[in-house]
C-alpha cells in the first residue's frame, strides 16, 4: 500500500509498504478519511515528537473508516463496521492509571500511520478507544474525534464555570475547537492571526475576536475587556513559549492558565514570581485525552449542534499530502481530509 513516512524535519515521503495484517486482538482499518492536525504540522516541522513518535515512522494520527480484517480473539466487531480509533490507549495498570489520570499513563499505546490506505489498530486501542461511527456522520467528521477529545479534556482541566470570561490565544483547529466547546456557557475572546479563522471562531460563538498583529499590547486589551482585572481562564493553543508568557500576563488574580499548546523540546519561559504568588495563579500544563473524552467528543460531533465541518478546508488524495503540509505551513487551510 501507499503510505506516508516521516524521516525528519520537513522530510515526508510517500512509499509503498506491505499491507498490515492483524495480530491477536488487533483490527485493520481501511482509511476512509484521515484529517490533518496542528500537531502533525508541528511534528513535520520539528522532525519528531516527545511522546508520540520517533522517525522514521508511519505518519498521521486522526482517521476513520471501516474494518477489513479482525485478529484472533477480537469480539464485538465485524468486517465492514465503520469505526473511528483514537490514536492511543492507557495501560490501566500504572501509578497514574490506578488514579484515573489516564493522560499521564507511563505506558500509553500510541498509534501512527493514518496517512495510508490501511491502518493497524493495536489491541489496547481496540479494547478501549475504538468506537462505532453513527450513520449520520461522515468519515472526515468522525476523524476529528481525537483532537476534540483533547480539547474536552483541556476544558475539564481548566475548571471553567458558567459566566467566566475566557481568553483563547491561537486560532488553529485546536483553538477553534476550544471556542466551540466553551462559547455556550462563557464569554470567549479569541486572539489569532487569520481573518478567515477568526470568522470561524465567531460562527462558533466567540464574543469578540482580535487579530493579534493589530493589537500592540494583548494583556492590556484583555484588562480593558474585563473591567481591569484580566481573564478568569486563559487558554494558550499555539505551542510558542513567548505566547505562554503572554497567556500568564492576561490572567486576573486567582485565574487558571491552561498552557495547552506543546512547545519545542527543552524550551523554557520566564514567570514573574511575585505575580504568580500574590495573585494566586494556577498554571496548568494539559496533555492529550482520556477514554471518557474520546466518547464525549464523538457524541458532540454527532449531535450536529456545532458546525465542526467549518474546520475542514479541503479534501485531497494521499498523493497530494506534501502540498497539503505546505499549505498548512502557509496557513492557507485549517484541516484537510486526506482520502487514500
Amino acid at each position: 500500500m501507499l503510505a506516508a513516512l516521516l524521516y525528519g524535519q520537513e522530510d515526508l515521503r510517500l512509499e509503498t509498504v506491505p499491507d498490515p495484517t492483524p495480530e491477536s486482538g488487533e483490527v485493520i482499518l481501511q482509511v476512509g478519511a484521515a484529517t490533518t492536525c496542528g500537531t502533525d504540522l508541528k511534528v513535520w516541522r520539528r522532525g519528531g515528537h516527545a511522546k508520540m513518535l520517533k522517525p522514521p515512522t508511519l505518519f498521521g494520527h486522526e482517521a476513520a473508516g471501516k474494518i477489513v480484517a479482525l485478529g484472533e480473539g477480537v469480539s464485538g466487531w465485524q468486517v465492514g463496521d465503520r469505526v473511528v480509533a483514537n490514536n492511543s490507549a492507557p495501560c490501566l495498570k500504572c501509578f497514574f492509571c490506578q488514579r484515573q489520570e489516564y493522560s499521564l499513563c507511563t505506558d500509553l499505546t500510541f498509534n501512527n500511520g493514518t496517512f495510508a490506505k490501511y491502518l493497524r489498530i493495536p489491541a489496547a486501542i481496540v479494547e478501549q478507544n475504538l468506537l462505532p461511527i453513527p450513520d449520520n456522520l461522515s468519515d472526515a467528521m468522525a476523524a476529528m474525534t481525537e483532537p476534540l477529545a483533547c480539547v474536552l479534556h483541556g476544558v475539564a482541566r481548566s475548571h471553567v464555570k458558567s459566566g467566566d470570561r475566557v481568553v483563547l490565544l491561537g486560532d488553529g483547529a485546536i483553538g477553534l475547537m476550544f471556542v466551540a466547546a466553551l462559547a455556550q456557557r462563557t464569554e470567549v475572546f479569541m486572539f489569532g492571526g487569520s481573518a478567515s479563522r477568526l470568522q470561524i471562531a465567531e460562527k462558533f460563538g466567540a464574543a469578540k475576536t482580535f487579530n493579534y498583529r493589530q493589537v500592540p499590547d494583548v494583556p492590556s486589551l484583555v484588562r480593558d475587556l474585563t473591567d481591569g482585572w484580566g481573564a478568569d481562564i486563559v487558554i494558550e493553543a499555539t505551542g510558542i513559549p513567548a505566547v505562554w508568557e503572554t497567556a500568564i500576563a492576561c490572567a486576573r488574580p486567582g485565574a487558571t492558565v491552561n498552557l495547552f499548546g506543546g512547545c519545542p523540546r527543552d524550551t523554557t519561559i520566564s514567570v514573574n514570581t511575585e505575580q504568580l504568588h500574590y495573585n494566586e495563579l494556577t498554571l496548568k500544563g494539559v496533555f492529550h485525552n482520556t477514554p471518557k473524552f474520546v466518547r464525549s467528543a464523538l457524541a458532540l460531533i454527532a449531535s450536529d449542534t456545532i458546525p465542526f465541518e467549518l474546520l475542514i478546508s479541503d479534501h485531497q488524495p494521499l498523493q497530494n499530502l506534501e502540498q497539503v503540509f505546505q499549505d498548512m505551513k502557509a496557513r492557507k487551510v485549517v484541516k484537510v481530509a486526506i482520502e487514500p
